[in-house]
């Protein structure tokens, strides 16, 4: 094996030095990782055979766990310019070149998130030449703020093949990581590294997106009966693209979609002596994109039915479902059922798993030989892309039960002797970094490679959500399709719920906590820390899905640290403080929403930390606090941060209400901002029933980000 090796890394290196740029190889078990510099390329052919499909994965982290920034692909033509605005893949409009490239979103690592982007480059367009992989940042941000800026691309089974490191992108707005590009027929890797002051829109100017010079100048076109237009959202320096936020919410017209037309005052003239007024800086410029259709609920009807015992009739029925078998083979039918008939769905869900962009067709029950039993995985996921046919097994769990390793096993066996590309299991349960659920076995000595995946119900949820509810779908009976399965996973007897179990360790962890016989070391207090970690991972997943925003989990962790050894280390830390933590991230609001669950005393702390505005008096500002909070529940806890002392004075809303300069310090200490807290009782069992510990966590994140964050986001008045 190791002289393969040393054959394949003589090879590369060879290769190298015809380039304008050396790049180092590194060696790891299971397979090479090239490590670009800059400048750097390379034949993708030369690193894997199964580079029809690649993932681009984006990262970063930062101190704060905060930082952020938003991902775009550009398709461009021989002429490096893109054809159209439609080659412009970003946030808004995440699939672009007729679904060859789509963008997936966030993923949480040890120490930060990273994007990963889905490329299927045998059906890129001919005529598209080179593929631009950048990210921009906004808000008037840099890349400065973040650290460990990073490229890494896998092959269709997922190993990785390149990374690249970006080094020097500080003062910038905007980073090309790398470029895809076609070279005698086939593709290519280029480790670009370069960075725009001028943001987004001067990296979309150079490569031909037209740039709209004013936010009102693009009128959207007259709604269908089941969709309305909406002006795509644009991405620009120093902003959050506006489509992001709500018209109204930016003082636009709601008919027209753009700011009404203010008259233009009459100017004082300058006093003599004085210096002339500032000039009114132009609105920021943002690249115009095509208009993305979304399609919009239809207002609710009244009901026909003669009482309210009546029952919609449901493409789905879940009320015949008796046994664990029935719901397991209903789930697997309806789900990849939805995938084979709503491209969007479908693609949305294997994208990440390598497939291609191309014809779908699922089926069930399908019977496999395996020696002397034959197998019969639940499912089966085919799409066929230029007479290429992706194949992957699919084995679905539901109702919490867990998934049997000797039978992932087999499956994983009979895809690699049947040259299949992936195994994908299906449960309620969520898949953690460097903690896969079921361990197998895979023969490096085999050629063909095999991919196991891993889907929670969850995330099923999540997609299918955004998709109906927030980005759309441009046939109306694809969105029917999407509401119908909708109602059938969310149905309680489907039983397709997410995670619902904190563990056969969580009530001995508690009971060890409150009469202090839990030591450090203790495996169960490490099953515990798993088990918040899947929970807090779901919560994202909900939140996110029904607010149509990114929501991701904040890890503080040192960089390229190992996730094992940062969950033991919280592991300790929950035996010696009785505590679990967590953080979330919420794209729009002004802070990072923190979850406590004090053991101990039994209580669930919500919390979020505002910076103080920078105008007025210290007593001003905490009139305007309290002003924005007044639909706020009584009971909330406003703590205010003291530069360079902490915490100062605290009390509750109610008591505020009267008496705002309470919150003021008394030595007059500089304020830094609030601390914004409810307090909610825990439940005692370890699953989601009424009085269950996962229920009350669910309940207090809705809570407090409907009554509080919500209100926090508002503007003052």
């Amino acid at each position: 094996m190791f002289a393969e090796y040393g054959e394949c890394v003589t090879h590369h290196t060879r290769h190298a030095a015809g380039c304008r740029s050396a790049f180092r190889v590194a060696v790891h078990l299971g397979g090479l990782v090239h490590e670009m510099v800059k400048g750097a390329n390379v034949g993708l052919a030369t690193l894997s055979e199964d580079v029809g499909s690649v993932m681009v994965s984006l990262g970063w982290s930062s101190t704060t766990g905060e930082g952020d920034a938003d991902v775009s692909v550009l398709l461009l033509d021989g002429d490096g310019k893109v054809r159209s605005d439609v080659d412009f893949c970003f946030y808004n409009n995440p699939v672009a070149g007729n679904g060859s490239v789509q963008l997936l979103g966030k993923t949480p690592t040890a120490d930060g998130s990273e994007d990963r982007i889905s490329f299927d480059l045998d059906a890129v367009p001919q005529d598209i030449e080179k593929v631009v992989v950048a990210a921009s940042r906004y808000e008037g941000s840099r890349f400065g703020d973040l650290d460990d800026l990073r490229l890494t691309l896998a092959d269709s089974a997922g190993d990785g093949l390149v990374r690249f490191a970006v080094e020097g992108a500080d003062e910038v707005s905007a980073v090309i990581f790398g470029e895809l590009y076609r070279r005698s027929g086939e593709w290519k890797f280029r480790a670009v590294g370069q960075g725009y002051a001028s943001g987004l829109a001067g990296l979309a100017t150079d490569y031909g997106v037209d740039i709209d010079d004013d936010a009102g100048q693009d009128e959207p076109e007259a709604p269908g009966p089941d969709a309305a237009d909406q002006p795509a959202a644009t991405g620009q320096d120093g902003a959050e693209p506006p489509e992001r936020v709500p018209a109204q919410a930016r003082g636009a017209d709601p008919v027209l979609g753009s700011a009404p037309e203010q008259p233009a005052m009459p100017q004082e003239p300058a006093a003599p002596g004085t210096a002339d007024p500032a000039p009114v800086p132009k609105p920021a410029r943002r690249p115009r994109t095509a208009k993305k259709k979304v399609t919009l609920p239809r207002t609710a009807k009244k009901s026909l039915a003669d009482n309210d015992t009546w029952r919609t009739a449901r493409l789905f029925p879940v009320s015949a479902l008796k046994s664990d078998r029935e719901r397991e083979t209903r789930a697997t039918s309806v789900v990849l059922s939805v995938m084979a008939q709503v491209p969007e769905f479908g693609r949305r869900l294997t994208a990440g798993f390598g497939a291609p962009a191309g014809r779908m067709e699922t089926f069930t029950e399908v019977t496999l030989p395996h020696g002397e039993s034959p197998r019969r995985p639940d499912g089966v996921v085919r799409v066929e892309r230029a007479g290429k046919l992706w194949t992957a097994l699919v084995e679905t769990k539901t109702n919490g039960n867990a998934l049997k390793p000797d039978q992932v096993q087999s499956y994983m066996d009979i895809a690699a002797r049947r040259g299949y590309e992936a195994v994908i299991t299906l449960s309620n349960d969520v898949a953690l970094e460097g903690s896969p659920l079921v361990d197998v076995r895979i023969d490096r000595r085999r050629k063909h490679k095999v991919a196991l995946w891993h889907l929670s119900w969850a995330e099923v949820v999540h997609q299918a959500q955004m998709l109906i509810r927030h980005e759309g779908v441009g046939n109306a009976a694809h969105a029917w399709l999407l509401q119908e399965l909708l109602q059938y996973l969310q149905h309680e007897n489907s039983g397709c719920h997410g995670f619902q179990n904190m563990g056969a360790a969580w009530v001995p962890v508690r009971r060890g906590i409150d009469d202090e016989t839990l030591c450090q070391g203790d495996a169960r207090a490490l099953e515990v820390i798993e088990n918040w970690e899947r929970l807090v991972r779901q919560v994202c997943l909900r939140l996110g899905g029904e607010l149509g925003q990114k929501v991701l989990p904040v890890q503080r962790a040192r960089r390229g640290s190992d996730p094992g050894a940062r969950r033991t280390e919280l592991a300790d830390r929950l035996c010696e403080q009785g505590r679990l933590n967590a953080e979330i991230r919420i794209e729009g609001t002004p802070g990072v929403l923190a979850i406590t669950a004090d053991l101990r005393t039994g209580k669930l702390r919500t919390s979020i930390e505002v910076p103080a505005e920078e105008t007025g008096y210290p007593l001003t500002r905490a009139k305007r606090l309290v002003r924005r909070l007044s639909e706020a529940p009584a009971d909330l806890h406003i703590e205010t941060l003291v530069d360079g002392q902490g915490a100062g004075p605290r009390g509750t809303l109610e008591r505020l209400r009267p008496e705002p300069a309470d919150l003021l310090p008394k030595d007059g200490a500089q304020i830094t901002g609030f601390r914004l807290s409810l307090f909610k009782g825990m439940g005692n069992g370890r699953g989601s029933a009424e009085t269950g510990f996962i229920r009350s966590v669910d309940e207090a994140v809705d809570r407090f980000h409907a009554q509080v964050v919500t209100h926090v986001e508002a503007p003052a008045v």
